[in-house]
């Protein structure tokens, strides 16, 4: 049973005017309604918020600032290019780019490498990098989290402001390539100087077989996700390889992807996005020419 709450003061004739409630007529019983009266009650309730809920409220909209494009417009964000020091699989001279065994301990910093990130943690110090505080985004590869932890530390930046990026920085596949010497890779990149579009030969372990384009579209996204999330901040991206960067930095100078290797990272090294080697933003030539009598434009 439903029942309404009603002062007892209420007039019994509906024809007087309706009562005004005060603190000292406060409702003190307790009427059973039936159904009908319910939906009658519900009707009138609404009807008092009717031109409220019709009328849109006016809200300001975010601006959008698109997809991420390379070269890009403009970038929102300062960034440092770090490569994680040497691996106990590169010490070996072992390719290992399998994201099956990324986070295993065989995969982190030898000691050669923990010596190269330290190098590279206090040349991002004196440079000021972090002085304002920074955000470290490192692959969730051992090696590269390792890094991101020295750096961290020698900078005094929280463990809070490292973000371990799940996919987008996994150490370039190389197929068939897996398990072979390091000097084996230099046929990857003889390949990848006549076309970005090839792939090494597969394999059957699990090993993905990237083209430099496929890095590409995947070090795209990650900026795309940078310059969104953030704005006017610091942002160190500690990659496992090479690859990622060099694929990275190309585009976004607009060099041609056939000559990433070009611009190779060593184990440790540390670089800047310098804005000025970003080409100046020009439009399409659909977003300039103008037609005005389609199918006549000359």
């Amino acid at each position: 049973m439903l029942a309404t709450c009603c002062s007892s003061a209420t007039p019994p004739n509906p024809s007087l005017p309706p009562l005004t409630i005060t603190p000292n007529n406060v409702c003190n019983s307790f009427i059973p309604i039936n159904r009908r009266n319910l939906l009658s009650l519900l009707t009138l309730s609404t009807t008092h918020f009717s031109d409220f809920a019709f009328k849109p409220i006016s809200l300001p909209v975010a601006s959008a600032r698109g997809l991420f494009q390379m070269p890009p417009v403009r970038l929102t964000n300062r960034y440092f290019l770090v490569r994680a020091g040497e691996s106990e699989f590169e010490s070996l001279g072992i390719i290992n780019t399998n994201p099956v065994a990324k986070t295993s301990v065989d995969s982190g910093l030898s000691e050669k490498g923990k010596k190269q990130t330290l190098k590279a943690a206090l040349e991002l110090k004196t440079r000021g990098a972090c002085a304002r505080n920074c955000w470290i985004w490192p692959s969730i590869t051992q090696r590269a989290y390792q890094a991101a932890e020295i750096i961290a530390s020698v900078n005094g930046i929280s463990r809070s402001y490292i973000v371990p990026e799940y996919s987008f920085l996994d150490a370039r596949g190389l197929g068939a390539y897996e398990g072979k010497s390091l000097e084996s890779v230099l046929e990857v990149y003889a390949s990848d100087s006549i076309s970005p579009n090839t792939k090494p030969p597969p394999i059957d372990d699990g090993t993905p077989n990237e083209s430099v384009a496929d890095v590409f579209v995947r070090v795209t996204q990650l900026m795309s996700i940078l310059e969104t999330q953030y704005s006017g901040d610091t942002v160190v991206i500690v990659s496992p390889d090479s690859d990622n960067l060099t694929i990275l930095q190309a585009g976004l100078i607009g060099l041609d992807l056939r000559r990433h290797t070009e611009l190779s990272f060593a184990p440790g090294e540390v670089r800047f996005v310098d804005t000025s080697s970003i080409p100046a933003y020009k439009q399409p030539a659909s977003a300039v020419y103008k037609c005005f009598n389609p199918p006549n434009c000359n």
